[in-house]
C-alpha cells in the first residue's frame, strides 16, 4: 500500500514537472529569436538585436553550441550580464547565444503571488552579472538553460547528494520557491519538489498556506530520477494520516467541536484535529434563505456541529448545525 502511494505520489510530481517545462517553454518562445540571423548588438546591455548574420557567423554559433555542450558536462562556470526578463526568469546572451535563468533558479529571489511584483523583482535584475552554470542544452530547440543555484554546488557534490539519497529517507531542507503546484526545497544542492498533494493529509489551496520560502522542513524522499536531477518529496508522510482511523473516532449523530477554517460558496469546512476537516453543506448551516455561507459563519468561528456522515477513504466527513442550539461562537466571545 506504502509503495502504491509512492507511486501515486511520483506520477503527480512527473505532472508537475511537466507542467513547469511547459511553462519555462511559454517563456522562452516569447523571447526575440537569434534564429535567422538576428543576433545581440555588439556590447550592448539591452538585449537588442540586429542584422545581419553572416555564413561564418553561424558556422561561429554552431560552434558555440558545441562549446555549451562541453560546459554543460564539465560543469564549467559562467559570468553573464542580464539583458532582459519575462515571467517567467531572466535572458542573458552568451557568445551570441541567447540563455534563458529560470525565475526558480535563482538565489535569494523572493516569491510573489502578484504578477506585477513578481516582474518589478525581476526588472530589479536588469544589468546585474549573475555567476551561472549551464544545465540544459538543446539546440534544436534553441534551448540554453543556466542555473544560479547550481553555480553555488561543485557537479560532484550533487551527484553524491543524489546517489546517496533513496525512497524512504528522511531529510531536511530549504523552502526556495513556492508555485501553485508545490514546494521546492534546497537538499544541498539539489532541488527536490513537494507536490501540493504531498503538504498535507488535509485540504491545500496553495502551498503558501503551509510553508514559506526560507522555512526549513524535515521531509520524505519518495522518488530519485538521477538522470534528471528530480527529487519527489512528502511532507505529510512524516505523520499518520488522520483519516485511516476516522470511522473509528467519529459516528453518525455525534457532536464534535471544531474551527472554521474556510467558508466557501457551497459551505463551510471545520477543521477538527490536524489535517482532518469536514464540511458543513450550504445545506446544513441554517433555516431559512441566506446569501452566502459567509453570512452565517466566518474564519475562525468555533462551531459545535452533528456528524452526518463519515468515509475515510474518500477523506470525507459531513456535518450539520441546523436544528442545533448557539452553535456558533466567535473567536472574541
Amino acid at each position: 500500500m506504502e509503495r502504491d502511494n509512492r507511486n501515486q505520489a511520483a506520477d503527480h510530481t512527473d505532472g508537475y514537472w511537466d507542467a513547469l517545462f511547459q511553462q519555462e517553454e511559454k517563456s522562452l518562445s516569447s523571447l526575440p529569436s537569434i534564429e535567422d540571423g538576428w543576433l545581440p548588438v555588439e556590447g550592448k546591455g539591452d538585449g537588442r538585436l540586429a542584422w545581419p548574420a553572416t555564413e561564418n557567423s553561424q558556422n561561429s554559433k554552431q560552434n558555440t553550441w558545441e562549446t555549451a555542450q562541453e560546459y554543460l558536462e564539465s560543469d564549467k562556470p559562467l559570468q553573464l550580464q542580464v539583458t532582459g526578463y519575462n515571467k517567467g526568469g531572466l535572458i542573458v546572451y552568451w557568445n551570441g547565444l541567447q540563455g534563458f535563468v529560470p525565475a526558480s533558479q535563482l538565489v535569494n529571489f523572493p516569491q510573489f503571488h502578484v504578477a506585477r511584483e513578481r516582474m518589478h523583482a525581476l526588472a530589479d535584475r536588469q544589468d546585474q552579472t549573475l555567476h551561472l552554470k549551464i544545465i540544459e542544452v538543446n539546440q534544436q530547440t534553441n534551448r540554453l538553460i543556466l542555473s544560479e543555484r547550481a553555480a553555488l554546488v561543485e557537479a560532484q557534490e550533487r551527484v553524491d547528494l543524489l546517489e546517496s539519497l533513496k525512497p524512504g529517507d528522511i531529510v531536511d531542507g530549504k523552502v526556495t520557491n513556492l508555485t501553485k503546484f508545490g514546494v521546492f526545497l534546497d537538499l544541498g544542492g539539489v532541488e527536490g519538489l513537494i507536490h501540493i498533494s504531498e503538504l498535507s493529509w488535509s485540504r491545500v489551496t496553495h502551498p503558501s498556506e503551509i510553508l514559506k520560502p526560507g522555512n526549513t522542513a524535515r521531509v520524505m524522499v519518495l522518488s530519485i530520477d538521477q538522470n534528471n536531477e528530480r527529487i519527489a518529496l512528502s511532507l505529510k508522510r512524516l505523520k499518520q494520516d488522520p483519516w485511516d482511523t476516522a470511522e473509528a473516532r467519529y459516528t453518525p449523530g455525534q457532536l464534535v467541536t471544531g474551527t472554521v477554517s474556510n467558508v466557501v460558496n457551497y459551505g463551510a469546512f471545520v477543521l477538527l484535529e490536524e489535517e482532518l476537516e469536514g464540511l458543513i453543506h450550504i445545506s446544513e448551516l441554517a433555516e431559512g434563505s441566506f446569501f452566502h455561507p459567509r453570512n452565517v459563519v466566518q474564519i475562525g468561528d468555533e462551531v459545535t456541529a452533528r456528524i452526518l456522515s463519515v468515509n475515510g477513504r474518500k477523506k470525507r466527513l459531513a456535518l450539520s448545525i441546523r436544528g442545533l442550539q448557539n452553535p456558533i461562537k466567535a473567536p472574541n466571545q
